[in-house]
């Protein structure tokens, strides 16, 4: 079965490998870890968030991460931003949370932020926009489909902005 993400990929002559998992597994990244037999971190959750200007971003984590709120609110450029509502994440998307693709549906000038930690992983997952399909990608062709900004969002310790 091809989905939009995987139209998306092919289009843009990204690699990837599809994979499938059964939709009876519960929800959440760790879930789709273990039942594909990779590491929590390496299962990225697309979390939309929405800043007090009305930009809506979307922010990819691994599974066992969390961003830290001031280097989230310093990568946003503002200081007011939450996590969007279900309806609006559908609005945004086009998709229900739970198997957001991290690209295909970005209008022209959306933001996409990428954890930094995650590219050190040989190889990532991401939701194929269907629960029980996930998308195999190395980080630079997640980077490189999502037209994500590389960032750090979880170590408190380092700066936000990670050089090119």
């Amino acid at each position: 079965m091809k989905l939009q993400s995987h139209l998306h990929l092919d289009q843009n002559n990204i690699p990837y490998e599809a994979q499938s998992f059964s939709p009876e597994t519960e929800k959440g990244a760790a879930n789709v870890a273990r039942v594909l037999g990779f590491a929590e971190r390496q299962a990225v959750k697309t979390l939309i968030f929405q800043a007090d200007t009305g930009e809506r971003v979307l922010v990819m984590l691994g599974g066992d991460q969390n961003a830290v709120s001031g280097n989230l609110k310093k990568a946003i450029g503002s200081r007011n931003i939450q996590m969007a509502a279900p309806e609006v994440v559908k609005e945004t998307t086009g998709y229900i949370i739970g198997s957001i693709p991290a690209f295909g549906w970005q209008p022209e000038g959306f933001r996409s932020f990428l954890e930094a930690s995650l590219v050190g992983e040989p190889i990532l997952g991401t939701g194929a926009g269907q629960w029980g399909e996930e998308i195999m990608i190395t980080p630079e062709n997640l980077i490189k489909a999502s037209h994500a900004i590389v960032v750090n969002l979880t170590d408190r310790e380092k700066p936000v902005v990670v050089a090119e």
